[in-house]
């Protein structure tokens, strides 16, 4: 056993990247402080080939050097928009996707749970919200579902680029096995 060299991983170039299908799982990060979170979503999805990020609110966009640090070029192959208002993309995604936001509610489904199937041509919008405030209440109200990771220790949340590479890990294992 010996460890891999870069150039015998054979990744893609960010051209190829850009050409080849992607899951359709779009990211949507409200009001996300931190620009080193903003850049481990990026490196994250870039890693899982989703669709795309959406930045809302406050969330720092690139260029900048501190996302560039922990996003290791992902801001070049990961196709990201921002957007001000996050509730206005929510409405304006329902059609086509499954709106799901990551967080703690009185109806929300463990992740370990959850059977995400692509129907009716809908992809999988994921709700991640500021790392203090979580996914805003108005946000929750417009959501098909709420999901949550199951934790066993004595704190109440995860940081949100831990959370996102935790449900994008499930997400894509289950949509990519079921197809």
């Amino acid at each position: 056993m010996k460890k891999l060299k870069l150039e015998e991983l054979n990744r893609l170039s960010v051209e190829e990247f850009k050409e080849t299908e992607k899951l359709p799982v779009v990211l949507i990060l409200d009001n996300i402080r931190s620009m080193h979170n903003v850049g481990s979503v990026f490196r994250t999805a870039d890693a899982f080939a989703i669709e795309k990020i959406y930045l809302c609110g406050i969330t720092p966009t690139p260029p900048h050097k501190e996302i560039r640090k922990t996003a290791l070029g992902a801001t070049e192959s990961v196709e990201w928009e921002y957007c001000e208002d996050a509730l206005q993309l929510l409405q304006n995604l329902k059609n086509n996707y499954l709106l799901a936001a990551m967080e703690q509610t009185d109806a929300s489904v463990e992740l370990q749970n959850t059977n995400f199937k692509l129907q009716d041509n809908k992809g999988i919008a994921i709700i991640l919200g500021n790392e203090v405030d979580g996914v805003s209440e108005r946000l929750i109200q417009n959501c098909d579902h709420v999901i949550e990771i199951a934790q066993y220790g004595t704190k109440h949340s995860l940081n949100v680029s831990v959370c996102a590479g935790i449900v994008l890990y499930d997400i894509s294992k289950k949509l990519r096995t079921s197809s």
